[in-house]
């Protein structure tokens, strides 16, 4: 097969990507809107691009009739958001807060979670996640404007909260304690537990 995205429908790309790329870590965002109430959202075009600063991306896409997610106006109108990792023990409550919910409507209450406040952004953290990151926005790049067109979110790392339950001996994060789950295409997900380590060259 051959796919040329120049005369491939756009929903049909995006299943081929999401297929191929793969697995995607899921960022888990909590926003407020400019009236503080608070979104929860799941996104797989996500990862980290650096450490001085330490830099994430994630893009919430414009849906399928190319409006913008409650996360984008958000972010767009705040500057501020936290990224929670997204780990087996909530893999299917992070599907759930996918949910389209009427604006204003927290998936936090949906989903039965509960959150405290971060201490230097304005959105709060989940209280249950074992990971949070802190994030101010660095900027917004807009890569399209009809259905599923990205826009990439970049943001700056503030501050880290890390569950001590989820470190090794040496204070680093355990992958076989944090335990993420990740996308793949379609409905499928998959869980991080079959690891194996090869040393640096």
């Amino acid at each position: 097969m051959v796919i040329d995205v120049s005369k491939t429908p756009v929903v049909d790309v995006y299943h081929a990507l999401v297929g191929i790329v793969t697995p995607r870590p899921i960022a888990w965002v909590t926003t407020i809107d400019v009236k503080g109430r608070v979104n929860l959202a799941p996104f797989s075009f996500f990862n980290a691009f650096g450490a001085n600063p330490p830099i994430v991306v994630f893009s919430p896409t414009l849906r399928r009739d190319a409006t913008k997610k409650d996360t984008l106006l958000n972010v767009e109108a705040t500057g501020e958001f936290v990224i929670h990792a997204s780990t087996a023990a909530f893999a299917e409550k992070i599907n759930q807060s996918s949910t389209e919910l009427p604006p204003g409507e927290s998936e936090v209450e949906l989903i039965g979670l509960h959150t405290t406040p971060s201490l230097k952004v304005k959105p709060p953290r989940l209280v249950e996640a074992p990971v949070a990151m802190e994030c101010k926005v660095r900027q917004i790049l807009p890569m399209g404007d009809g259905p599923i067109a990205a826009n990439l979110v970049i943001g700056e790392v503030l501050l880290i909260h890390v569950d001590d339950a989820v470190l090794d001996e040496q204070g680093r994060v355990d992958p076989r304690k944090l335990k993420t789950v990740a996308r793949l295409g379609g409905d499928f997900w998959c869980h991080t537990s079959d690891l194996f380590e090869q040393k640096r060259p």
